[in-house]
């Protein structure tokens, strides 16, 4: 026969303890490393750049190059 005092509600146990501690843990990890994958910003599309001259060289004056000149200038 069953226990008529019996109510369902189990007293607690170390092994429960360490289970719920288990997935807590593997809770926070998950929490933690999704945000990082799904924010991740989409990269930008860089500027195009105008087609070197035919006749060699390449060089232009670009913005970054007037920067470098400006620090180098100083």
């Amino acid at each position: 026969m069953q226990d008529s005092q019996n109510t369902g509600i189990k007293p607690a146990s170390r092994r429960g303890f360490f289970i719920g501690a288990a997935t807590a843990g593997a809770a926070a990890v998950a929490v933690t490393a999704l945000p990082k994958v799904a924010t991740e910003a989409p990269v930008a599309a860089t500027p195009s750049l105008p087609p070197p001259p035919e006749n060699g060289g390449g060089y232009s004056l670009s913005e970054h190059v007037k920067r470098y000149y400006a620090t180098t200038s100083a």
